[in-house]
C-alpha cells in the first residue's frame, strides 16, 4: 500500500469514528457518579476521542514527513 492509499484509508476510518462520536455526544451528559451505565458511556466517548486523535496524528505525520 502506498502513502496516498494509506492516507485515504485513514481518512475513511477517521470519518467513521467522528460520525460515531458525534452520535454518542448527542446523549452524553458527562459522568453521573454512582451510575455504571454513565461511566461506561464516558469510557466509550474517551476511547473514541483517543482513536480520533491518533488517526489525525498519523495522517498528519504521513502528509508532513
Amino acid at each position: 500500500m502506498n502513502k496516498e492509499e494509506k492516507i485515504k484509508e485513514l481518512k475513511k476510518k477517521l470519518a467513521k469514528y467522528e460520525s460515531r462520536l458525534a452520535f454518542k455526544m448527542k446523549t452524553y451528559r458527562g459522568v453521573i457518579h454512582e451510575s455504571a451505565l454513565s461511566e461506561l458511556k464516558h469510557s466509550e466517548v474517551m476511547v473514541l476521542q483517543a482513536m480520533i486523535d491518533d488517526l489525525k496524528r498519523e495522517i498528519y505525520n504521513l502528509e508532513h514527513p
